[in-house]
Parts: C-alpha cells; structure tokens; sequence
C-alpha cells in the first residue's frame, strides 16, 4: 500500500522501517528538513511541504500522523483536514487522549474524512518484535487499512476494537497497568536490596522470575538489561515522568466509579519522585515530633 507518514521520532521511524521491510510505499514530511535524512534512510520518500505530500497520494489517501499527543496531534490534524479530500484516511497512532479522537473524528466526518484510532505498544523494540495494535473506527477504512496493521503486528497483534475513540481508549488503560506493574516491579527490587544489600544479583532474580513464575513479563526481561551495568542505575535521578495516560485512565475511573487504586498509587508515586524536598514530608516530620517528639532529620544529615 502507499501512505503518508507524519512524525518521524524513535517509534515512528522504526514504524517506517517495518513497512518498507513489508513492501510498503511511504512519503514522509515535516515542518522541517531536519529528519529527511533519516526517513529516507528508513525506506521512505521526502517531500518537502504538505501540498506536494497530499498530491503524490493516491485515492483514498492514507496519512498516519504518529506526533506526540495534544497540540502537535491536533495542528496536524487540522493542517490534513484542509489538504484532504473526502473519503480519505487519517491514522493517529499516538497516545491521544480518548475524549480529544472522538470530538476529532466528529468534526473530520462532517468533511467526509474518516479517522481511526490506533494505540500503539511496543515502543523501541517494535521494529524488531512487531508492534501491539489497538484500533478504533468504522469498520471500512479500518479493513481498507489491515494490510499496514497486519505488517507491523506480530501475528495476532492487532485488534479492532470498536468505534472511533476505543483504540486510544484501550491504550490509555493498557499504559495504566504497565504503571502499576512497573511500580510493583520497583517496590519488590527496592526492598530486596534493602534487606539483601548489594550481595543479592537483582539481575538474576530478575531471570529466574522470568523462569516460570507467575510475575514473569516482558517488563520483567528489561529488568534484566536495567541490572547489567549497576553504574548506569546509580548515576540517574530517580524522577520519573508520565505522559498523560494514567492522569486519564483516573479520570475515567472517577466518572464511571470504578476503583483503581493501584493506578492511583503508580501515578503519585511518580508525582513524589519529582519533589525530593516535599513540603508534605516536612510537615510529616514535624507533626510527628510534635505529638511523639520522634526526631526530625536537619538539612545535610544523613
């Protein structure tokens, strides 16, 4: 098939090199020459501006937009909406948030332009495992397009999910999990190098877990590479960040009433590893010397 594709970071040019490997004809464009280089090196075409980009499309064009989610999806989109013709196909393959895909897809059909929705799992190593799919939309253009999801899932890794909306919806809790399972994988390797100091190989653990026992994971496989080079670990701050999805999947949860409180706890887990001096634990600290005179640690003790 011949399709355009917009957003050329990690996940997405290794997206193009699958594709390409599978026999795919692919434009590539930008605001900027600045991933020219590297798009065509990963098996596409380069067209400079989106009017040339639109026009070497055939009917019904199939543009996959794979931009980080919120503005930079929605300029795209809009930019698409006035260059597209009717019965043409627009992919958003990134974490949208739900609730943004389907007020697009309603203002795109008003166009006569269809939008699908595509979560995509598998990060830096879908070029070489295939990627997770999760796709929503009207079920034409989501068979018209099944020979590009076919190629870059692995076998059985693409899924229709419904209407235009669930694909991301389905992602958004797929992420949330992956939160909580990594938060578990964190706490348990926390207080076994508590407990066991540095006399205990985490990397190993890691193996044998993944050796039959009911944790065993691909995330748990990855925490063998994070062990290979303790040096690596130890020369990182621990603050990690999210992107969006989990802040949604607790909105969603909070609007239908359905507890989450892993999700909850995964989330402001992460929210505390950005406030090292967090005023809350102070106040904690001296409310407890307070009530109990339990000692409170100064500035620069350790």
């Amino acid at each position: 098939m011949k399709l355009g594709f917009i957003g050329l970071g990690r996940m997405g040019l290794n997206m193009v090199r699958r594709l390409a490997a599978g026999g795919h004809e692919i434009l590539a464009t930008a605001r900027t020459t600045a991933k020219k280089a590297e798009a065509e090196s990963a098996g596409a075409r380069w067209v400079n501006d989106l009017d040339g980009f639109v026009d070497a499309l055939p009917a019904p064009r199939i543009v996959w937009v794979m931009v980080p989610s919120g503005a930079a999806t929605e300029e795209t989109i809009d930019a698409l909406s006035r260059k597209l013709s009717a019965g043409d196909i627009i992919v958003d393959g990134g974490n949208s948030d739900h609730r943004d895909t389907v007020r697009r897809a309603e203002r795109l059909s008003g166009l006569g332009l269809r939008l699908v929705d595509c979560g995509t799992s598998g990060g830096v190593w879908g070029l070489e495992n295939g990627y997770c799919l999760m796709v929503g939309g009207d079920s034409d253009p989501v068979a018209h397009l099944a020979p590009l999801f076919t190629t870059l899932a692995p076998p059985d890794g693409w899924m229709h999910v419904g209407r235009c909306g669930l694909g991301h919806y389905v992602k958004m809790i797929h992420n949330a999990v992956e939160y909580g399972m990594m938060q578990a994988y964190a706490e348990g390797f926390e207080l076994l190098r508590q407990h066991c100091g540095e006399s205990l190989d985490l990397g190993a653990v890691s193996r044998l877990w993944n050796r039959g026992s009911v944790v065993r994971s691909w995330l748990l496989e990855l925490s063998e590479k994070v062990f290979d080079d303790p040096a690596v670990l130890d020369s990182i701050a621990g603050r990690v960040e999210d992107s969006g999805e989990c802040r949604w999947a607790l909105e969603s949860a909070i609007a239908e009433s359905v507890p989450a409180p892993v999700f909850a706890a995964a989330l402001f887990a992460r929210f505390s590893s950005r406030r090292p001096d967090s005023f809350a634990n102070k106040f904690l600290a001296a409310l407890r010397n307070q009530f109990g005179g339990h000692a409170m640690t100064r500035r620069g003790e350790t």
